[in-house]
């Protein structure tokens, strides 16, 4: 199988479904890609800190449930994980959004890291959303501020710090994770569902679109938005967290594959460098030979890393 078809069919039908259909000396091929270490961006900064992981934890999973108001378009769940920790004080809390074109993939994508931030003393909330073409943007961050909504309204039954939800997501479920943490308190993506109860403490984003206008029109981007850049240009500067990005967003721990194809690097190092010249506090984990599936597939070290960055921000 090629790489350009076996990128086109992680289009179609999401990265893991595309890696149970490469069989042989392919699939060899596409796990050996990603076998190398990885390499932060520091621009003269110390080496990524690893360090801040704490012993995990055990947590229970709470059976899916229905996160959406009753006269929401469509009824949408979240599995809930639930650290085991004694005592009755508060815990932070991490919204996880599983990546898929904005069009298919579910939360079971997400559990693995759900998992270990539950290991990690939080309430790890993993969501679906609303898919494209049917629903468009801004329809899927909606959902999202639903989600948020929903975890305020459990937060003394779970035990949240609500001043302190980190938002957790990879490709799609990275852009629609990153746009919450960019829409601000008010403000066009603020209305109807946002405001202060939407926002989050600090961002792990892999694999992320964050400029919807440097893509070509294709089929995914021009599904979600509902339109092509020169038909819905100001819907698409909207839908791009790097365009939506003020001093008062939240940090980022961003990570991404060198060799992706279907979002290039220069979606996390040009949004890398907008935080940085905006004073927010972020670090770029750049995968050595990685692309877009491989990144999230050996993903282990950046994870492992960005749990960490999400430690030091909210100290759980």
């Amino acid at each position: 199988m090629s790489r350009t078809k076996l990128i086109r069919e992680w289009q179609q039908h999401g990265a893991l479904t595309t890696l149970r259909r490469v069989t042989g000396l392919g699939a060899i091929a596409l796990l050996l890609s990603g076998c190398s270490a990885a390499q932060h961006v520091s621009q003269g900064e110390p080496a990524i800190e690893r360090s801040g992981l704490r012993e995990p934890l055990p947590f229970t999973r709470l059976t899916p449930r229905t996160y959406t108001p009753d006269e929401w378009p469509q009824a949408l769940t979240a599995d809930v994980y639930l650290p085991d920790e004694p005592g009755d004080a508060l815990r932070p809390a991490a919204l996880v959004v599983h990546g898929g074109g904005w069009r298919n993939r579910t939360p079971e994508d997400m559990q693995g890291i759900a998992e270990q931030l539950a290991g990690q003393g939080y309430v790890a909330v993993n969501i679906e959303y609303r898919f494209a073409p049917e629903y468009r943007f801004p329809s899927q961050l909606h959902d999202l501020q639903q989600a948020m909504a929903w975890i305020h309204a459990n937060a003394d039954e779970w035990q949240v710090d609500t001043n302190r939800i980190v938002g957790v997501g990879f490709s799609s479920g990275a852009h629609l994770v990153s746009l919450l943490a960019v829409a601000g308190v008010e403000g066009p993506l603020a209305e109807p569902y946002g405001g202060e109860q939407s926002r989050l403490a600090a961002v792990l984003a892999g694999g992320l679109p964050s400029d919807l206008l440097k893509f070509d029109d294709g089929r995914l981007v021009v599904d979600f938005i509902g339109g092509t850049r020169a038909e819905e240009n100001e819907a698409y500067r909207l839908a791009s967290p790097a365009r939506q990005l003020t001093p008062d967003s939240p940090p980022f721990f961003l990570f991404h594959g060198q060799w992706d194809q279907l979002v290039p690097v220069d979606q996390a190092t040009d949004f890398y460098q907008a935080l940085k010249e905006n004073n927010i506090e972020s670090e770029l984990y750049l995968q050595r030979w990685r692309g877009h599936i491989t990144s999230f597939l050996l993903r282990g070290g950046a994870i492992d890393a960005g749990i960490a960055f999400l430690n030091r921000q909210v100290k759980p």
